[in-house]
């Protein structure tokens, strides 16, 4: 798992760089990218709650790319504070929610029972996996471990709406993020036992 999550970081640099140099000469501020991509998050849930699935597709990958480079710029230019991680991972649990809700407003009139179950498995199963993370961390332990973490969350899921594949992409999502979940919980049990010992 340290492997995966380092090879994470390796492809998350790779894409950002060239971003992150232009955008290092620039004004602008890392807040800004943060809140362009909560804009084009809600855009997505809207486009997506109306049926647009493609086209909430591509706003769902857009503002994933914001939500990489805006950490990334903070770094480049020493501005990252531990106020605008709190802010950025606050931001992130919002725009999921919002995308997923979007979702769920499409499936409702429908009285499509299965999707919307898997929406809200999927909802709560995505914010446990931030939780235990924010809990490890709150006792001073590392817990980035896991396959589905936000990134390939999003990416899952833009690729589903983009062609049109949306119950199998929610089964997916249903399943591997309590999968994350169990690996995360798994991992901080060896950790504190290590402690323990």
């Amino acid at each position: 798992m340290a492997n995966l999550t380092k090879i994470r970081g390796n492809l998350a640099h790779i894409i950002t760089n060239p971003f992150i140099r232009v955008l290092s000469r620039t004004g602008i501020t890392p807040n800004v990218l943060t809140f362009t991509g909560l804009a084009l998050n809600i855009a997505a849930a809207y486009t997506i709650a109306v049926g647009h699935f493609f086209l909430g597709g591509v706003l769902v990958l857009i503002s994933g790319l914001f939500d990489l480079l805006d950490g990334a710029l903070a770094r480049s230019k020493n501005q990252a504070t531990q106020f605008g991680a709190i802010l950025d991972s606050t931001i992130d649990r919002f725009a999921e929610a919002a995308i997923l809700c979007g979702l769920l407003i499409w499936y409702m009139p429908k009285q499509h029972t299965l999707e919307i179950v898997l929406i809200f498995a999927v909802l709560t199963g995505s914010f446990l996996i931030s939780y235990v993370r924010a809990r490890a961390e709150g006792l001073g332990l590392q817990c980035k471990v896991g396959l589905f973490t936000r990134a390939e969350r999003v990416i899952v899921l833009a690729l589903g709406l983009l062609v049109n594949q949306v119950f199998f992409v929610l089964c997916i999502l249903a399943v591997f993020v309590y999968v994350t979940v169990i690996q995360r919980l798994v991992y901080l049990r060896k950790q504190t036992r290590k402690g323990e010992d």
